[in-house]
């Protein structure tokens, strides 16, 4: 999704279609309305997972409405301001429709006869469970003859060849999510504008719920059931099969309106992997079909066993967990073809996370939440991300709460983290770290505290730092004044495009006494969506809370040294919350040795 593919020659089919937010086209009886519907609709570029379209100017508009469609049915759709458009997360080798019209005040066009346009690539193909082997992890695919669906009682159920059942799905347990429109099931009770959900000590697991399993459980929101043209795909619970063992499936009719008896669907488990290194194809062609499979498997492994997890590309639609496990290396193939993405937020997992000793049994109290985060990582020295992007999906535009990409959670503060060459992409509090962390020639972005935590030193070196709307970078909660806490080194402050200049502040404190504001940049690039007051305190808001220390020294608080424009012009001006360091205050954060110790 950041780097475009080479484009290619797309076939145009015109197919009529209308919807509510547009006129009709004139038959006679339709009101006239005075906006021309825009011409010269057309595919401007084609990526495995994003289309972009452009359009000639309409006289008079002040934007446009567009739609996507997919088999005749509306899947996305917004308004543009301009006259181009790219549509994201889209499916690999899949053909859309696309259509626009014109819209001034309450009034609207109509809309432009339907193009349709292909994606890049072929349509993934999940394994075969009627196959001789399939991994561990992979998805069961239930052919029908249409499209299906899905109803609300009824079990799938996993028995082994012996008759011994390891796994179910509860189709009663549908009533407790809500589908989104690309497919996933999120936690119901959320409230799409205000992003509120229920969840406390009350809240009881059920089979629509998954316990990711690293050395103990972490309970997440997952979809076990997806449907892709005419195939149900049915994702079971972390750790249901076992290497080498043989199973069948049971399916009842009213899941899906096809029953499906003990010996339609046998299958047997790949044997367990030989050594370290291990591969995720989500083709079945590797060791295990999903991140999770492989994080799972390496921690039944040797605490401090080396283990590279190499993934392909493709987009691993999951939450993770690792806990207690040292030494593990998740290798992408590519930057921006490896994506792990999924959506979660406070409203469907509260708070950061936290992970249980025991896997709770359906029906029973959970008590702690899996959090709010992509990746939950507990306790785990010398982890390496390469070359891969982490995006939590949730995105909903009157609520972009807090929801991390990752959060590395280390309890004694001096475990490593390593981030080389990947995307951490979210809204707010993308990027939650405490330990000893180095982030190198990476992305970073959001718009609201999305890099905090408290670090004892978190190096961002050649880092680009993506603002997604106005806010403020860090929120530093370091736990002593003498930690160098949050470094950025000779990076780049950005902005997406549309994002107001002056609308983003370098820091604000959360006004915790008890622990420091410490943050550096130096030798950083400053674009001009950051505010000419830089920091963010009492002086910019009555509301802002102080930084510890208020008075920032040249190891404490709030520091810059070398900031620079765009155009290489030097920074001054920024208020007197943060201290521009002097040559030799500025020296023992010049290098990544200096700064780390490794």
């Amino acid at each position: 999704m950041f780097n475009m593919l080479n484009m290619r020659k797309l076939h145009f089919t015109l197919l009529a279609f209308c919807v509510l937010a547009c006129a009709k086209p004139d038959s006679g009886t339709s009101p006239e309305v005075s906006l021309t519907v825009p011409q010269n609709v057309k595919v401007h570029d084609a990526t495995e997972t994003a289309l972009t379209f452009q359009w000639g100017s309409v006289e008079g508009a002040t934007g446009y409405n567009w739609k996507l469609t997919l088999d005749g049915a509306q899947v996305k759709g917004a308004q543009a301001k301009g006259r181009n458009v790219m549509v994201e997360d889209l499916t690999p080798g899949t053909t859309y429709g696309f259509s626009v019209c014109a819209v001034a005040g309450e009034k609207t066009s109509a809309w432009s006869e339907e193009i349709s346009a292909k994606t890049d690539g072929t349509v993934p193909t999940p394994p075969d469970p009627s196959a001789k082997t399939v991994c561990v992890d992979a998805p069961l695919v239930l052919e029908m003859s249409a499209t299906p669906v899905l109803g609300t009682s009824g079990y799938i159920r996993v028995f082994k060849k012996d008759g011994t059942k390891v796994d179910e799905i509860n189709l009663a347990d549908i009533s407790k999510t809500v589908t989104l429109e690309d497919g996933t099931m999120i936690p119901a009770g959320a409230d799409a504008d205000a992003g509120k959900i229920a969840i406390g000590d009350d809240y009881v697991f059920h089979t629509f719920l998954d316990a990711l399993h690293s050395n103990q459980y972490r309970v997440v929101h997952y979809t076990p059931l997806r449907i892709k043209g005419k195939t149900l795909e049915i994702k079971l619970h972390n750790e249901a099969l076992s290497f080498g063992e043989s199973y069948y499936v049971t399916v009842d009719e009213s899941v899906a309106g096809k029953a499906v008896a003990a010996e339609d669907m046998p299958f047997t488990v790949k044997a367990k992997p030989s050594g370290t290194t291990l591969s995720v194809k989500a083709d079945g062609t590797g060791d295990f079909c999903t991140v999770q499979g492989a994080l799972s498997y390496a921690s039944t492994l040797s605490k401090d066993a080396e283990v590279v997890i190499e993934i392909g590309d493709g987009r691993y639609q999951e939450l993770l967990f690792l806990r207690n496990k040292n030494n593990v290396t998740l290798r992408g193939a590519s930057r921006s073809g490896t994506i792990i993405a999924y959506p979660n937020n406070d409203s469907y997992e509260t708070g950061s996370g936290s992970s249980l000793s025991s896997k709770p049994s359906v029906g029973a109290s959970i008590g702690k939440s899996g959090g709010r985060s992509v990746f939950l990582v507990e306790n785990c020295d010398n982890l390496v991300l390469e070359n891969l992007t982490i995006e939590n999906t949730y995105s909903i535009p009157s609520h972009k709460g807090q929801a991390e990409t990752i959060y590395f959670n280390d309890g004694s503060n001096t475990r490593k983290l390593t981030i080389e060459s990947c995307n951490l992409i979210s809204w707010q509090d993308t990027f939650l770290t405490k330990g000893k962390v180095w982030v190198h020639n990476s992305l970073i972005a959001g718009h609201v505290d999305y890099i905090w935590g408290y670090p004892d030193v978190c190096l961002f070196e050649d880092c680009e730092i993506r603002s997604r709307a106005g806010g403020y970078i860090i929120q530093a909660r370091v736990p002593a004044a003498s930690n160098k806490g949050f470094v950025f080194l000779n990076c780049k402050l950005t902005a997406e495009s549309g994002v107001k200049a002056g609308s983003m502040y370098l820091a604000r404190s959360g006004g915790d006494t008890s622990v420091y504001d410490n943050v550096v940049f130096v030798n950083c690039t400053m674009s001009d969506v950051i505010a000419s007051a830089g920091w963010f305190g009492p002086s910019v808001n009555s509301g802002a809370k102080k930084p510890t220390p208020e008075a920032p020294t040249a190891t404490a608080g709030w520091r810059e040294y070398g900031s620079k424009t765009p155009a290489g012009a030097a920074i001054t001006g920024h208020n007197s919350y943060g201290k521009v360091l002097t040559a030799a205050e500025a020296e023992p954060y010049l290098t990544r040795e200096s700064i780390l110790g490794w």
